[in-house]
């Protein structure tokens, strides 16, 4: 009989009870994590993209009251509380474990879509009631910036223990698809709502009470989760070496963050304001579901490009994948710039071309930049180095909302159709741009297991002088197991 699986199949008994792992145990284990890592990330999407409608809807109800700085700052205030976010949590997740940081930001994502919800001013003042939008929408913004390091962390770790040939493909499925799935329902919720006969103020309120649900049902699981093996054996919790980490992973970071930066200027601004495009291209008479249908028709693009390049991931690759995705944007984009003023005349063919041009944006950067993020760097930085790529692309969300409607008004010199379609020039080159950070900056890892990253990590400290006594953590399970698993008297058994 061969040695080496005697000692693999070897069961320890307590009394009549088995206490060795099986190989499921772990998988299974990582499958519910990937499932419950990923699922909250659908009330983030869901929360960036009702703004959308519900700026619509703001519009309706206080006309001139809402203006066009307000509506800026309060959309710029979940970016701001997004980037404090992740950039905390990032750092949290890594230092302190990735189960403390998905249960604190799943609480803060419950507490400010709530808050929301349930937004007055003092003494019913409609610019106190933005103001306190403002600051619920900051609180909401480090919740869901929070979300992107833990979950795509914890999920990234449990997807390479489930599926190690197809990890792209599953953690894409559990982060971006979510997210892109809460953009659809950002806006079917409210079209519900609108052809039920609600009122305004019934649509927006209970559109940003919506929110709380998703965080809400895997709260109890997330407790339940426990921190993956590979963090156990890789996390540093003291003497971390940020300037030999800097000074090995800086390209990576520069491409990771300007990638994103690129990306997240051109998506958050053309999806938070494509309601207001839409509700004026339709017309000065369009009702608000008229517009919430044309935004379903819209958001529903996001979902086939995020599956293709799902798909795409772990066959061409996702430096490949990205790059493409990166270069269709700024092809189209370009295109439909220069010919604005006569597909507007066809509006069902600008509503899809603009949907393409959304979707090519899922398809690459949209689906690859978090894996690449959560794949790319070691085990012990993967929270924080994520959260600073994420955080640098949320402030080109804020650059990028911040102008948007400046610079239409810069480009048209009065005429706003003019505007948008120099706009659109302008996001396509930054597009391309986007594709050339990515060629040149981001490695491939689609074949490398995490693991691999993590060896040549330590290896790299290690010829620098670094302590390498510093990695990981004690399990005390493993430590009881170690002490008990043999009791005088008791039996082993070896299985044939």
């Amino acid at each position: 009989m061969d040695q080496t699986k005697e000692q693999q199949d070897v069961v320890i008994l307590h009394g009549d009870t088995p206490v060795a792992n099986t190989p499921e145990k772990p998988r299974l284990s990582a499958i519910f994590s990937v499932i419950f890592s990923g699922f909250a990330l659908l009330s983030d999407g869901y929360q960036v993209g009702v703004l959308s409608l519900v700026n619509v809807c703001f519009t309706k109800l206080y006309g001139d009251q809402f203006t066009s700085a307000m509506s800026t700052r309060i959309g710029n205030s979940l970016f701001v509380g997004c980037i404090i976010g992740q950039i905390g949590f990032g750092y949290i997740c890594d230092r302190v474990g990735r189960k403390v940081g998905l249960m604190l930001t799943t609480f803060l994502v419950i507490v400010g879509a709530a808050l929301c919800a349930g937004a007055y001013g003092a003494h019913g003042s409609i610019e106190g009631m933005f103001w306190a939008l403002t600051i619920y929408r900051g609180i909401l913004g480090v919740g869901v910036g929070g979300e992107y390091p833990c979950s795509s962390a914890s999920a990234s770790e449990a997807a390479d223990v489930v599926m190690p040939g197809r990890r792209g493909f599953l953690f894409v499925c559990v982060t971006n698809l979510v997210i892109d799935t809460g953009f659809v329902l950002s806006a079917l919720f409210p079209l519900i709502l609108g052809l039920a006969g609600c009122s305004y103020e019934v649509i927006w309120r209970t559109s940003f009470a919506f929110g709380v649900l998703p965080p809400l049902s895997v709260m109890y699981f997330r407790f339940k989760m426990d921190n993956s093996e590979i963090f156990k054996k890789n996390s540093m919790k003291k003497n971390v070496p940020y300037m030999l980490i800097a000074k090995r992973y800086w390209k990576y970071l520069l491409g990771t963050g300007g990638s994103w930066f690129f990306y997240n200027f051109i998506s958050y601004p053309f999806g938070i304001f494509a309601g207001t495009i839409l509700n004026n291209a339709i017309g000065a008479n369009a009702t608000f579901v008229q517009t919430a249908e044309w935004m379903l028709l819209l958001n529903c693009f996001y979902i086939p490009g995020s599956l293709s390049g799902a798909f795409a991931a772990d066959y061409i690759g996702r430096k490949r994948t990205m790059t493409l995705g990166f270069l269709a944007q700024g092809v189209l984009g370009i295109f439909m710039g220069i010919f604005f003023k006569d597909l507007l005349n066809i509006f069902p063919l600008f509503v899809v071309l603009y949907g393409v041009f959304m979707m090519m944006g899922e398809f690459g950067p949209g689906d690859m930049l978090g894996l690449v993020s959560a794949e790319i760097y070691p085990t012990a930085i993967r929270g924080t180095a994520y959260g600073w790529s994420a955080a640098i692309g949320k402030l080109g969300a804020f650059v990028g909302t911040t102008v948007f409607k400046p610079a239409i008004a810069s480009f048209g010199k009065g005429d706003e159709t003019l505007g948008q379609g120099r706009v659109f020039i302008l996001a396509s080159g930054l597009a391309l741009l986007g594709s050339i950070f990515t060629w040149f900056l981001i490695p491939d890892y689609s074949k490398k297991a995490l693991g691999e990253e993590d060896e040549d990590f330590r290896r790299y400290l290690e010829s620098n002088g670094y302590d390498l006594s510093n990695f990981g953590i004690e399990d005390p399970k493993v430590e009881n197991m170690d002490t008990e698993a043999v009791i005088p008297g008791e039996k082993t058994e070896i299985k044939a």
